[in-house]
């Protein structure tokens, strides 16, 4: 697979105060926006059911997100992202077992690949950036999502970006101690904005995700129905 980030982070349900609690630690806000979201998958959803998410975010482009390390439990998720749209056109080829494409976009390999939209929606958002010890020069940087979907579901996600493996633990020490001090319950699990759009207006994709995770755990994200979808 292509190298790309590292994402950990946590998702959790924003109570009132949250912005005021970030300007209290130290927060930073970046800014405010307003974007579209659109996911794509075959008809038998063969991306999601393989833990990959293909999104175009307005303004931003294509973003895959690969399943990261296994063996990761708790209330995090970790995701390799690709956002090079040669890598991921690559990686769609090899989760999809197809080959031969070429080197187009991803665009030109949608209709060879059999993908097409299945959820888009609008986020509002405001990003905020922080630093938990500015003592220390090799800290991890730290950035709190606050987001609020069209369709009326409001989620916050801590999230760190990493280069390497070995990064993870102290990324994800630095994560759940500044969730404990915004107040998140130790093993609260919040839902991804995709998630709860298939739950709410797509019920039978997000029927066939429970299934075919039945024997293991709730579709992505989850790992509880929870998910690291941004």
């Amino acid at each position: 697979m292509a190298q790309g980030l590292i994402e950990v982070e946590r998702k959790f349900i924003p109570q009132p105060g949250i912005e005021e609690r970030l300007q209290e630690l130290g927060g930073i806000l970046e800014h405010r926006l307003t974007f579209q979201d659109s996911y794509y998958d075959t008809p038998e959803l063969s991306l999601m059911r393989a833990d990959h998410w293909l999104r175009l975010r307005q303004s931003s482009g294509w973003e895959l997100k690969c399943p990261g390390a296994a063996g990761v439990s708790g209330p995090h998720t970790e995701y390799l992202e690709l956002t090079a749209e040669p890598a991921i056109v690559a990686q769609l080829c090899e989760v999809l077992g197809a080959g031969g494409l070429g080197a187009g976009g991803v665009v030109d390999v949608l209709g060879p690949l059999r993908l097409q939209e299945v959820a888009s929606f609008v986020t509002k958002r405001s990003a905020w950036k922080l630093v938990l010890s500015r003592a220390n020069e090799e800290e991890p940087l730290l950035r709190v999502d606050l987001d609020t979907a069209d369709f009326g579901y409001a989620v916050g996600e801590v999230e760190a970006m990493v280069h390497e493996e070995a990064e993870v633990p102290a990324a994800l020490e630095k994560i759940n101690k500044l969730s404990s001090m915004l107040g998140v319950p130790a093993q609260e699990k919040a839902p991804a904005k995709l998630i709860v759009y298939l739950q709410r207006f797509r019920p039978q994709y997000y029927q066939r995700l429970l299934d075919v995770h039945s024997s293991r755990e709730k579709p992505q994200g989850t790992k509880d129905a929870d998910s690291s979808l941004g």
